[in-house]
């Protein structure tokens, strides 16, 4: 039920990378202007993460779970009839809060579940959600875009998040808040320099990848010059490269965790150098992207598994700052692939993504030689 939940979050928060043009023909506006929304959702989840997971630290979880998702589904009924860009705004941000609350206790959550020995399989099949939700979800709702409108697309998930809600309620056991850490908790994770380095390691490597992934719909269409199906299409190619990856971290995350990060980081980081590349051909694009998608899914898993390792005294404290530090190198990515757009060129957003990824390939060859995690 984590796994499912995990997918509608992740379909709405990767819903409007696919809708951008939509939304943007819809309010009269240009594709980069709208996608500041991207920039806005996600460095409110940053900001709220660590606030929101504070105020409901005692809050029994299963309880907490049913509150986020009524937040959820009345913000998408909002967005559905948003009568301009800054009602659109609002009601994402109130998606934003959910969004918080959720990615602060959904890992340690799953780790309570799993059996002895199956942390890494646990995360595994949460991430699974979220790969699918750039599978199904992401296209899915693409497609609903294109053929109804971008406001039946939030519709839709919210819908489908009233029939996950029910299940909550029915299904999910009662889950005592455990080890969720408190304000106290802070001082604590701040004084260990493995962690924060793993922190800001993150920060870099998604600023990296979403300031080209946040504009791949537009680049497929003004550089690539190919067709809307086509977007469709390689966004689907992304996400399945994703299950892919959350597979293999799954198989070989427990032993060879640092290795295994390293080589991931390296291989985005020719993913983004030879996007530009690869648009000259529509072959190449697939081939990169199934490349590109497993080695996000590799990364994301692989750091998220080493700051609960290193934090497991305080779970709910260090994965609501993983949440929000993780948004803000959404955030920042989305502007930085914006800025691209309006002054440079949308076709050197891939090249502009790979020097904070070799950033973080760098400092992740450091902090493994220095810590060996």
């Amino acid at each position: 039920m984590l796994s499912v939940a995990a997918f509608i979050f992740n379909t709405t928060e990767f819903a409007p990378i696919g809708l951008l043009s939509d939304i943007a023909q819809s309010f009269d506006m240009q594709t980069a202007q709208v996608g500041i929304m991207l920039t806005i959702y996600a460095w409110v989840v940053a900001l709220a993460s660590l606030p929101f997971m504070l105020l409901t630290a005692k809050v029994e979880r299963r309880r907490l779970l049913i509150a986020i998702f009524v937040l959820f589904i009345a913000s998408h009924i909002l967005s559905s009839f948003a009568w301009n860009f800054t009602v659109l705004i609002i009601s994402r941000i109130g998606v934003a809060f959910a969004h918080a609350i959720f990615w602060s206790i959904t890992a340690s959550l799953a780790l309570r579940m799993a059996p002895a020995g199956k942390k890494a399989q646990a995360l595994s099949i949460i991430a699974t959600g979220t790969a699918l939700a750039m599978v199904m979800g992401l296209p899915i709702g693409r497609i609903i875009g294109q053929y109804f409108s971008w406001r039946t697309t939030f519709l839709v998930i919210a819908v489908i998040a009233t029939l996950t809600l029910i299940c909550l309620t029915r299904l999910l056991p009662k889950l005592p808040s455990e080890h969720s850490g408190s304000l106290a908790s802070l001082p604590v994770l701040f004084h260990r320099p493995a962690l924060l380095s793993l922190y800001l390691l993150i920060a870099i490597v998604v600023t990296a990848h979403y300031t080209a992934y946040s504009y791949i719909e537009p680049f497929i269409h003004n550089v690539a010059n190919l067709s809307e199906n086509f977007a469709t299409f390689l966004l689907l190619i992304l996400g399945a490269a994703g299950i892919i990856g959350s597979m293999l971290f799954g198989k070989l995350g427990n032993k060879y965790a640092p290795q295994l990060l390293s080589c991931a980081i390296a291989l985005l980081v020719l993913c983004l150098v030879l996007l530009l590349p690869a648009a000259s051909g529509e072959n190449r694009l697939i081939a990169l992207s199934v490349f590109w998608g497993v080695a996000f899914m590799v990364i994301t898993l692989s750091i998220q598994a080493q700051v609960l390792s290193l934090a497991s005294d305080a779970t709910d404290v260090a994965m609501s700052l993983f949440s929000g530090i993780f948004n803000i190198g959404i955030g920042a990515g989305a502007l930085l692939g914006n800025q691209v757009s309006l002054h440079l060129s949308m076709a050197d957003v891939g090249y502009i993504g790979a020097i904070p990824a070799l950033a973080a390939f760098i400092l992740s060859v450091i902090i493994f030689r220095r810590w060996r995690l």
